[in-house]
């Protein structure tokens, strides 16, 4: 093929089917030519059929989910035997729920910068993933860190499931009453109740406070009889975090 057919071909655009500008920086021949998106994007050794008729020529740097999150180029695979990946399912499921849910637990939230990235954070879950017994475990960002708004490495961690149900407050279902304080069938009064593992504890009290300490008490105890339950199974920094793990009325 002549230099000068090689510089025609050079500088020819197409649309992928994501909608994405490409340009062919590099003519080798026919079946190796090199292609750059406008976000700097380099696709090297593609075919020139393919790049014409926008066939497998994707960006995997453009954002596909949430709008934020996009798989990006390494050694992680979204699919394995026609089915998605445990940690591409994980990172998806993160984004949506960060950037789509609009329940109360996730109002501010955010995922890091690094994360956005599928490979990275397949990297990080590929490290930190352990399993405990047969039990389903779960990605979770506030044991560690209370208050934590952030989904990112130094925050999150691996966590059995039982133990994760542990640390959710439903704070939309508490009609305006601190964390484990319900109104008392009998009118004025208030109970402090834990509910765990299908079991119950509460009490009855005369004011909102009291009940509120009963919870407070019982729930931290708990936290801790699990944490021992489970120490030679998690993370000592998981461990530590449950037993330094402080109730708070404005939970």
């Amino acid at each position: 093929m002549s230099k000068n057919f090689r510089e025609q071909r050079i500088g020819e655009t197409q649309i992928n089917n994501q909608g994405l500008k490409m340009t062919i920086i590099e003519y080798r021949n026919n079946m190796d030519i090199d292609i750059q998106f406008e976000d700097g994007t380099i696709l090297r050794h593609k075919s020139y059929c393919k790049f014409k008729n926008q066939h497998n020529i994707v960006n995997y740097n453009y954002p596909t989910v949430c709008g934020v999150g996009y798989v990006g180029y390494g050694d992680y695979d979204v699919t394995e035997n026609g089915k998605h990946t445990d940690a591409y399912t994980r990172w998806k499921n993160c984004l949506t729920r960060v950037y789509k849910s609009k329940q109360e637990a996730y109002k501010d939230c955010f995922v890091c910068e690094e994360w956005l990235c599928f490979q990275n954070f397949a990297k990080w879950y590929e490290e930190n993933y352990y399993k405990v017994n047969n039990e389903i475990m779960c990605l979770d960002k506030d044991i560690l860190y209370k208050g934590n708004k952030v989904y990112s490495p130094e925050t999150c961690i691996i966590v059995p499931e039982r133990i994760n149900l542990l640390f959710v407050k439903n704070k939309e279902y508490r009609n305006g009453y601190p964390i484990g304080v319900v109104p008392s069938k009998n009118k004025g009064k208030f109970k402090g109740q834990v509910n765990y593992f299908n079991k119950t504890i509460s009490k009855e009290f005369d004011n909102i406070n009291d009940a509120f300490n009963f919870y407070k008490i019982n729930k931290e105890r708990i936290i801790k009889e699990v944490a021992d339950e489970y120490k030679d199974l998690i993370p000592q920094k998981l461990y530590d975090a449950m037993y330094e793990y402080k109730v708070e009325i404005n939970d």
